[in-house]
């Protein structure tokens, strides 16, 4: 026997028609519907017809439920109120526009269906076995998908609700969640999805199939029916724009959108930040932001060239050091990195160590980033000199790339207490070397109690440089690595700023050596960027607050 299972068809007929079609091509004996008629599209009463006439046997979803009764609300289970409200407008429209008759009629269903197939027992459900609006989630723990599993006792279990199509076997029993055929899957895909069964001989398969439509004309009749744009803009895109809060982190952040606007803090500008500003988030009439490009996970790509270094800095975030584990970014695996980085939307790419200058390709790898990207380096400035001053007078006039140093008192003896004799004399030079050479030159510096005091004198002795306003900034010591010291910077308080290293990929660039952070680690190995975003997009709504944002702010830009 073969089944053609389906998901809320929304009050969208055209879905439904092609469903029914391409069911019969592909050999489906019987369709079945397991609820949710009315819903996100502008058409409810077609459905009716298209369901009885092609003989779909039908289950009742919370949403038929609710229109039967007469309910004020659809049942859907959403405990946020910006998904209860866009829930709300799309439900008054479809209880206003559903027939006395179809209401009716939703009134005979059955909230779950069963029969023995073929020697199997299998089980049709809308929500779960458990509760007729439940979120079968494909990332459920394993116990969580075992107790709806156990629940059922059938050897298929088919459910919907969720609106995204998986499927997985959990001791003997084959669930499979339909997906919908009334919107995209969150996938980017104008398609829609739902289920092929095979049952046979005591055994049963699923086969996931995208379902193409004519979303077109979906979308015009939601547009003459006065549903607002963010329901249509799905349909046409293929990604979510409502209801985002109910779909839990990992489903969510293979989506094009992850909060709600509402949701992102403003204050951002209120932060002393220095140089790197958090990116505007744009209106564009949407609800709903990526988290990517928004201030909370700003486009600025960190890529670690190296660990090793000339100098031991007592309060090193990464534990950098003359003797550190060698780690250096091959240039080809950068170049790499450099493309996917433009492809992925990344506006700038900072390169930091470890000592970028001790990489005998560095410059060739500065000027291939910089032909493509706002770049910045991160330097001590003490290796300018010999074959590297050569070198370093290739990047001199290029758009968009920045130096940065690091100068830690405005008197010898205060720098070099934290990073080593004679390195405040030699940096002092390198930033005047630079400012020779014609390289824009910026310098932070790591406030201590030792140098609080002489903050506004280095500003001063770097104004006489040449550096100015915003090409002078001061950040805070933070404990990583080497320092026990300062303030504590980790994944529940910080704005991610996504970093490579030959480790791995990381939360962030203060917490990239994954020896000492292994906390602020996402993932070992070669992670193509766009799985390295959606995995801090992962972790990110997964430890965030109430109201979407990670309230602190750690530069290290600055």
């Amino acid at each position: 026997m073969r089944l053609g299972v389906c998901g809320g068809p929304y009050s969208n007929p055209y879905a439904l028609r092609a469903f029914v079609e391409d069911a019969g091509r592909r050999g489906c004996e019987r369709l079945f519907c397991l609820g949710d008629l009315g819903g996100f599209g502008g058409e409810p009463d077609a459905i009716w017809p298209l369901l009885v006439d092609n003989g779909v046997e039908c289950i009742a979803g919370n949403y038929d439920v609710a229109i039967g009764r007469g309910d004020e609300d659809c049942g859907c289970g959403y405990r946020d109120p910006r998904d209860n409200e866009f829930a709300q407008m799309i439900y008054d429209f479809t209880k206003a526009h559903t027939s006395d008759e179809f209401a009716a009629w939703m009134r005979t269903l059955p909230t779950e269906h069963r029969e023995t197939i073929a020697g199997l027992d299998v089980h049709l459900v809308h929500g779960s076995p458990l509760v007729l609006n439940d979120f079968f989630w494909e990332s459920l723990d394993d116990d969580e998908v075992r107790l709806r599993a156990r629940a059922s006792g059938a050897d298929v279990l088919c459910c919907t609700h969720t609106g995204l199509p998986w499927q997985k076997r959990v001791d003997g029993c084959l669930v499979v969640n339909v997906g919908v055929l009334g919107k995209p899957a969150n996938d980017g895909r104008t398609e829609v999805w739902y289920a092929v069964i095979d049952v046979e001989d005591g055994h049963a398969e699923a086969e996931l199939v995208p379902l193409a439509y004519d979303w077109r004309a979906q979308a015009a009749s939601m547009r003459a029916a006065g549903l607002p744009e963010p329901f249509v803009e799905t349909v046409e895109t293929g990604w979510w724009t409502t209801c985002l809060e109910v779909v839990p982190p990992v489903e969510r952040s293979r989506g094009r959108y992850q909060l709600y606007r509402s949701a992102v803090p403003s204050g951002f500008a209120d932060h002393d930040v220095g140089w790197a500003d958090p990116p505007e988030v744009v209106d564009d009439g949407l609800p709903v932001v990526p988290l990517f490009g928004s201030p909370l996970f700003p486009p600025r790509l960190w890529v670690y060239t190296n660990f090793h270094c000339n100098l031991r800095c007592s309060y090193c975030s990464v534990a950098s050091s003359p003797t550190a584990r060698r780690r250096s970014m091959p240039p080809d695996r950068f170049r790499a990195l450099v493309d996917e980085a433009v492809a992925e939307g990344f506006t700038e790419i900072y390169l930091t160590g470890g000592e970028p200058f001790l990489e005998a390709d560095i410059v060739e790898m500065i000027l291939y980033a910089s032909d493509r990207l706002a770049t910045v380096v991160l330097t001590n400035a003490m290796l300018f000199r010999g074959r590297q001053l050569d070198e370093l007078k290739r990047l001199a006039g290029r758009d968009g790339l920045v130096l940065q140093t690091s100068i830690d008192g405005a008197r010898p003896e205060t720098h070099d207490r934290n990073r080593g004799q004679g390195s405040w004399a030699r940096a002092m030079e390198g930033l005047a070397l630079g400012k020779e050479l014609g390289l824009p030159m910026r310098v932070g510096l790591t406030e201590t109690p030792q140098n609080t005091a002489e903050v506004d004198q280095l500003g001063a002795l770097l104004a006489e440089m040449g550096v100015t306003g915003r090409d002078f900034a001061v950040r805070p010591l933070i404990r990583r690595g080497f320092s026990d010291e300062g303030i504590s910077v980790d994944d529940t308080n910080t704005v991610p700023e996504l970093s490579v290293t030959v480790d791995g990929v990381h939360w962030h660039p203060a917490g990239a050596d994954i020896e000492s952070s292994p906390d602020m680690l996402l993932a070992t190995g070669e992670v193509p960027l766009a799985e390295a975003k959606r995995l801090v997009v992962e972790r990110f709504l997964t430890l965030r607050q109430a109201d979407g944002s990670l309230p602190h702010i750690y530069n290290c830009a600055v």
